[in-house]
């Protein structure tokens, strides 16, 4: 399916935050992705994997996470330099101003005309799969894809300590995780702690893992995994598929 590309602006907390919104071209009525991206924002990377999700029929909108702190139109380069300053701008955001974004990207989904308002779900990669995973307390969110979601067992999110695996409860949607078991980010013991809290509070869901390492899913890194990759796109692709054909 051919796509359509335009950035849209919305205002969160007097800071204007920049979406990148990628659609079916053909005229109609399609699924909303709340679409998160890694530390180092819209890059190239994450913005193919934002048109290949929309080829298949879904309306993507992808917000700048660190629009309080950093120009629009910022990508942070992926090296030790640009991890620093990408792990600095998560440190310096409040928890509550990452949910306030959420908030913010969902209502704009349930006012475009061509998104089922019946049918909106998230993804989100490494600490965007953190916050596609707090995305999932809201009630819109049907579906929610974590892959490979940093910080939740520990809080590490934001300025403070996020409460996100003891808000598991508030999930009414189902859930995908995608995890890497050569990931040192999400060690086994998090892996664990993780499947057992969605478990536990009996949120449907479903696991895959990879033998592969931390953000395998960006093509420009020498972690890229195309093999697992193209794997995790065809779990995600029939998981969303799924559930949105309910």
């Amino acid at each position: 399916m051919q796509i359509t590309k335009r950035n849209v602006e919305l205002r969160v907390d007097d800071s204007l935050m920049r979406v990148y919104v990628a659609s079916p071209k053909p005229a109609g009525v399609y699924p909303g992705i709340v679409f998160y991206s890694d530390i180092y924002q819209l890059g190239s990377p994450i913005i193919r994997l934002a048109n290949y999700l929309a080829g298949y029929g879904y309306v993507v909108a992808a917000p700048e996470i660190f629009h309080r702190l950093e120009p629009i139109g910022l990508v942070i380069e992926p090296n030790d330099l640009g991890r620093m300053r990408g792990n600095d701008n998560a440190r310096r955001t409040a928890i509550a101003q990452y949910d306030a974004d959420s908030r913010a990207v969902i209502d704009f989904l349930k006012a475009e005309t061509s998104v089922d308002t019946n049918k909106i779900g998230t993804v989100g990669f490494c600490i965007g799969g953190h916050l596609a995973f707090r995305a999932a307390f809201e009630d819109e969110i049907k579906a929610s894809v974590c892959c490979y979601p940093t910080g939740i067992p520990s809080g590490k999110l934001g300025k403070g300590v996020a409460d996100t695996i003891h808000r598991v409860s508030e999930i009414t949607g189902e859930m995908l995780l995608v995890l890497g078991t050569l990931d040192p980010h999400i060690p086994e013991s998090d892996r664990i702690t993780l499947i057992r809290a969605i478990e536990d509070a009996k949120v449907p869901h479903k696991v895959v893992l990879y033998e592969a390492e931390h953000t395998f899913m960006r093509d420009d890194g020498d972690r890229y995994d195309a093999a697992a990759t193209t794997s995790a796109w065809a779990e995600i692709v029939e998981f969303l598929g799924r559930v949105f054909a309910e």
